[in-house]
Formats: structure tokens, sequence, C-alpha cells
């Protein structure tokens, strides 16, 4: 079937989450994602347990690498940075995830690849971006968000900032940032024959996600403060434990959602209130009544309620429920040796152009890596003579 992105060719070296997160994203929708992998820094993420069964590789690389081929080089020779000046006339979309500096002296960077192909699309993924004091210095996840202000105004007052469960920064700052300046980048050389250099700061990204207290702390430059916005608490718009310990979530903000919550509490009393109105003695008197029954009773009481009331998952529950299945958000992925395995799928549903699930990542092999230098005219000969140079592994 045609795929929407089948004609782009990208040269993956990243490693962790942001990047192969990126390109794992766009080889569903078809791009031809080589992997560079090297032998002098090995990628956390392939020993991260737990492993497949039988093999030392991780669940979590064969969903990132899906799609996805490998070559595996020792970027501190010679030969095998000709080897990536000789793939970029074909893979002419690059995405990297070093610190500013580092391709550079490896003789990979931008200024130096754009010369040989002046199409190149070069996407670099770092914490705090090129040409700025910070862009040296170390980050992660936790680092870029405390940056960006947003725990500032994120959990409980008087309570310390709360850790997620995922890393929203590298995926959501990172990762999705980086396909939409790639696409971007791509549209503007279909109309103009030019390459260009994508810079993503995952930093950067999560500045931007303050969409609605932004630029109202910009206008009367006042900080907004834990559950003190309509969305962090500051309202009955929250979490609530049932008897038996476990959590539903109430998110309705407009009246007739807050009607309909009103009634199914047996609270009608409050409908005239709104959701702006009802202060924390009834968001108390909420969590009393939401405590007076189990999960089950309440999903059963709620379960015809037009009104933004919905379990907390947990991952397990949440991977196995009906709408995960209806959506597609789970597939069967071929592990290449006759079997296949579960991984979670891709969000975009394109009606012509479906994402596509060939096979799972898998660690590299000196018989892919052969057969990928052939398809780029090197000989049998000059192959084994590299690999047993230390240039291939």
């Amino acid at each position: 079937m045609k795929q929407a992105l089948q004609n782009l060719k990208i040269l993956d070296f990243s490693t962790l989450l942001p990047g192969p997160f990126a390109t794992m994203n766009l080889g569903d929708l078809g791009a031809d994602i080589l992997r560079i992998t090297t032998t002098t820094r090995q990628d956390l993420l392939d020993v991260l347990p737990p492993l497949l069964p039988g093999e030392n590789y991780s669940a979590t690389s064969a969903q990132m690498n899906r799609n996805k081929r490998s070559l595996m080089l020792n970027l501190q020779e010679p030969r095998a940075i000709e080897i990536i000046k000789k793939l970029i006339m074909e893979y002419d979309i690059v995405v990297e995830q070093f610190r500013p500096g580092v391709m550079k002296k490896l003789g990979l960077d931008y200024e130096t690849l754009s010369k040989i192909n002046p199409r190149l699309i070069y996407c670099s993924i770092t914490g705090y971006g090129h040409g700025n004091s910070m862009s040296r210095r170390a980050g992660h996840d936790i680092n870029y968000l405390s940056l960006s202000g947003i725990p500032g105004y994120s959990g409980r007052n008087g309570e310390p900032p709360s850790l997620n469960g995922i890393q929203i920064a590298d995926v959501a700052g990172g990762s999705f940032n980086a396909v939409i300046g790639i696409l971007t980048a791509v549209i503007h050389r279909m109309n103009t024959g030019e390459g260009q250099f994508v810079d993503i700061s995952m930093t950067d990204g999560m500045m931007a996600f303050h969409a609605i207290w932004g630029p109202a702390c910009l206008l009367t430059g006042e900080a907004p403060e834990p559950e003190g916005t309509l969305l962090n608490g500051g309202t009955i718009y929250d979490y609530y434990e049932t008897k038996d310990g476990k959590y539903i979530s109430y998110g309705g903000l407009e009246p007739k959602f807050w009607n309909s919550f009103c009634k199914k509490l047996g609270r009608e009393e409050w409908i005239p209130l709104g959701v702006n109105g009802a202060g924390p003695e009834i968001k108390e008197e909420i969590r009393e009544i939401i405590r007076g029954k189990t999960f089950d009773e309440w999903m059963e009481t709620m379960k015809d309620a037009d009104a933004c009331f919905e379990p907390v998952l947990s991952l397990r529950e949440a991977l196995e429920s009906p709408l995960a299945k209806e959506r597609n958000m789970v597939v069967r992925v071929s592990d290449g040796n006759g079997g296949s395995f579960r991984q979670i799928g891709s969000p975009y549903k394109l009606s012509a152009t479906p994402p596509r699930f060939d096979h799972a990542g898998r660690p590299v092999s000196r018989e892919e890596t052969a057969a990928i230098l052939k398809s780029f005219g090197y000989s049998g000969g000059e192959i084994k003579e590299m690999f047993r140079k230390g240039v291939l592994k």
C-alpha cells in the first residue's frame, strides 16, 4: 500500500528517546529510516529491561526502532565518515541528538554535509538549542521541564513539584517538534530545492506549551500558582478518590457537563453556581461524595452521563481497554523470525496512506550492514576489510 512518506530517506544518529521516537513515527508513515549506531557509544534503551525472550535487546528498542534498518560504524574512523558522506547523497535527511559541537568534531555537521548535498535537511534535537549560553549544558527531561516554568504551577499547593510518568519534554518538546520541523523543511525543499538546518530545543518546546497561561503572565507579570487556575486544581476539574482507593477524573467545565454531574451526585442546587462558582467547600464535599462509592459503583452510576467523567486507568488497563482496541493502538508486529509480539500503534489514522508496521526493531547485524553497503556500491572485499579493521562491526 502506498505510504505518505515513502520517498523520504533518513539517517538517524539519535539514541535514547527523543530522536528515535521521532523517526519511528516517520517510519510508521513510510519513511526509509537507516539507524546509524556507533561502536563507541551504546544506546541505553537497547538494554533497558525487560529484554525480549532469548535476546539481549529490550522491548523498548524493539518498538523505537520499528521499521528501521541499522548500520554500525566506528565514527572515529575516517572511512566510516566517508561512508556517511556517500550515504547522504541519497539519505538526505539527518536526525541527530548529540550536544552541539559533537557532530562538528566528527566532520558530520550541517555546514560540512550541506556542501556535499545542498538539499540536505539536518535536524538537531538538543536540550537547550544551538548558539546560546546553555547550548552545551547537560540535561534530561526533568531539567527541560524545570526551566520551562511548567512545574512552577503544577501539582498541589504547598507540596513539591510532582514527577511525571512519561518524558513530556523529550516526546512533546523534542520528538513531535522534530517531526513537524522536518516535514516543514521537506515542503520547503519541494518548493525551492533547498535543504536547511532544523534546530529543535526541548526546552523551547515546553515553553511553547504555555498556550493558555503564558499570554496572561506576559500581559500582567503574574505567574500562575499550583491549584490556582481553571485547569490545575483551582476548580472542580480534578482527580477524585473512590471508596476502594481508586481514582476517577472530572473535567467538565461547560454548563451542560456540570449540570449532568450535579444531577448524578444528587446536588442539583449547585447547578446555578457553575464550575467557577463552586468553591473549596463544595469541592471538598464532592470528594466526600466520591469516596462514598466504589470505583465500579461510580462507573455504573455515570455510564450514561454526559459529564466528562472517566476512570483513571493503569497502563495495563489502558492498553487492554475497548477504546485502545477499537482505535488500533495495540498492534502485532513481526519479530523477523516468524513470530510476532504486541507494540503500541500509531496515533496517525490516515484513510489513504495508513501507517505500516513491517517489523520490530532488532539488533544490528553484520549481514544487514553488508547488504546496505553493497547497495551503495561497496564490494564484498571492501566490506570484509572494513570489518577486519574495525570501521564496521
